[in-house]
C-alpha cells in the first residue's frame, strides 16, 4: 500500500492469530541460535534442553485442556494433520482387527474440510464398508445432541464435532454431545481450531476423547504447530499414520508403542514448539475467563453495531454466548471477493472472502450461491477502537455503489 493508504487492520485471526503473544519470536530465535539440537538425538546438554522444551509444552497444553497426562499431547504438523491421525488412525486400527468390519462416522454440517475430506477419502477407499452421516443444523448453525444420538448406529466408530465454526463462529454444545457419546460408548473427536485459547476446554468434563488443536490461532504461537490430545482409553485403538526414527528404542525396526513416540516419527519442529510455549503461557497467565470476557465485549460491540448498518447481513447467531468472535457478512449486491478487496484497498481492513473450507456450513446457511461470505475475526489483542474502525469500513463498503 502507498504511504497515504490507511494503516492496516488485521481481522483474520480465524486463519492465524496476529500479533502473536509477547516472547514468541524471541523464544524461536533463542532456540535456533543458542540451542539448535534435535531432541532425543543425543545425550549432550543441548539435545536434553530440546527434549525439555517439548516436555514443557506438553505439560502446558495438558494443563490448559485438563488432559489426563502430558504424554497424551502429541505434536502434529497442524490441526488438519491431527484430525487425519484421529479419524484414519481409528479406522485403520479397527480394520486391522476386523478386515470385514463396516464402519460409520457421525459429523455435522458445520464441520471443516479437514474432517469432511478425510471422511470422503475413506468412503472412496472403502466402498460399501465405510460411510458417514452429516447431522443437520438449525438456522443458527447449531447441531442438536438428540440428532447426534439418533445418528449413532451399532457400527459408529466416532463422532467428530467442530467446537466453534470457522465460517460463522457458532459454538456447538460439546458437553451435551459428549454425554451422548459416553452413554453410547462412542469416542468423541473435537476440532478445537477456533476454540482452544478462546473458550474453556475441559476434556474430562466435556467428555472429549480426542482433541485436535492449533498452536498458531488462539494459542498465539507460530504457524506449523498443533497437535492431538489423546485420551488414555484410546491409545490401543489408534494406529499411527507414519513410522520413522524417534531417537528412542533404536534397537527396534518397528515403531515404538510408548507415548508420545508412537505418533511422533522424525525430528520435531522444535523451533516452532519453543515459540508456542510463550503463547500458551500467555493464555494461562491472562486466564481463559479473562480472554473470553474480552472477546464477549468485542462480540457485543460488533453485533450491536452491525445491526444498524444498511446493506449488510450477519450470518449466524447474534446471542454472544452462542459464538466466538468470527463474523460472516453478506453484502447486498456485492460479491464477497469484491467486498473484501474494497475493505483492504479503501480502508486497510484485512478480511477473508469465500467458503472458508467449510462448504456444507455455507450450504446450511444459504450462502453458497453468493460465493460465501466476508469473514472478519478478532483476537485477544483486538481493541474496541479496532472494532469501531472495522464497522465503519463495513458500513462505507456496504453503502457505496457496486463497482465504484
Amino acid at each position: 500500500m502507498s504511504e497515504s493508504s490507511p494503516h492496516r487492520l488485521y481481522c483474520d485471526n480465524a486463519a492465524t492469530s496476529f500479533p502473536k503473544a509477547p516472547g514468541v519470536y524471541e523464544a524461536m530465535v533463542r532456540y535456533g541460535q543458542d540451542i539448535g539440537a534435535s531432541p532425543g538425538r543425543g545425550s549432550y546438554a543441548e539435545a536434553r534442553e530440546g527434549a525439555a522444551v517439548l516436555g514443557e509444552c506438553r505439560r502446558l497444553i495438558a494443563r490448559l485442556v485438563n488432559a489426563e497426562h502430558p504424554d497424551g499431547v502429541v505434536f502434529t504438523l497442524n490441526t488438519s494433520d491431527a484430525l487425519n491421525l484421529a479419524i484414519k488412525g481409528l479406522v485403520f486400527n479397527r480394520l486391522r482387527q476386523d478386515p470385514d468390519a463396516r464402519l460409520h462416522v457421525v459429523t455435522t454440517a458445520m464441520d471443516h474440510n479437514s474432517v469432511l475430506r478425510p471422511l470422503n477419502a475413506l468412503a472412496d477407499m472403502l466402498p460399501g464398508r465405510f460411510r458417514w452421516t452429516c447431522v443437520p443444523v438449525d438456522a443458527q448453525g447449531l447441531a442438536d445432541s438428540h440428532d447426534v444420538d439418533a445418528a449413532i448406529t451399532p457400527d459408529t466408530l466416532l463422532v467428530a464435532l467442530v467446537h466453534a465454526s470457522n465460517a460463522t463462529g457458532v459454538i456447538q454444545p460439546v458437553r451435551e454431545i459428549g454425554r451422548v457419546c459416553k452413554s453410547k460408548r462412542v469416542p468423541l473427536l473435537v476440532d478445537a481450531a477456533q476454540s482452544v485459547g478462546h473458550l474453556p476446554v475441559d476434556m474430562r468434563c466435556d467428555g472429549i476423547d480426542l482433541l485436535a488443536w492449533p498452536g498458531h490461532k488462539g494459542l498465539l504461537g507460530p504457524l506449523g504447530t498443533g497437535g492431538l490430545v489423546i485420551s488414555p482409553d484410546l491409545i490401543d485403538q489408534l494406529d499411527p499414520l507414519r513410522e520413522g526414527g524417534t531417537g528412542s528404542r533404536s534397537e527396534l525396526d518397528t515403531q515404538p508403542t510408548d507415548l508420545p513416540d508412537k505418533y511422533e516419527p522424525g525430528s520435531h519442529n522444535t523451533v516452532g514448539i519453543a515459540g508456542l510455549i510463550p503463547g500458551v503461557r500467555y493464555v494461562l497467565d491472562r486466564g481463559i475467563e479473562a480472554i473470553r470476557a474480552h472477546e464477549l465485549g468485542l462480540i457485543d460491540l460488533f453485533v450491536s453495531g452491525i445491526e444498524h448498518v444498511r446493506g449488510v447481513r450477519l450470518i449466524g447467531p447474534t446471542e454472544r454466548s452462542q459464538r466466538v468472535a468470527v463474523f460472516s457478512l453478506v453484502f447486498d449486491g456485492l460479491a464477497p471477493n469484491e467486498a473484501a478487496d474494497r475493505l483492504e484497498r479503501e480502508h486497510g481492513v484485512l478480511a477473508r472472502a469465500g467458503l472458508h473450507c467449510a462448504p456444507r456450513a455455507h450450504e446450511a446457511m444459504g450462502t453458497t450461491p453468493l460465493g460465501g461470505t466476508v469473514r472478519l475475526s478478532f483476537g485477544p489483542f483486538t481493541t474496541d477502537d479496532d472494532v469501531d474502525r472495522a464497522l465503519a469500513a463495513v458500513e462505507s463498503t456496504a453503502l457505496a455503489p457496486a463497482g465504484s
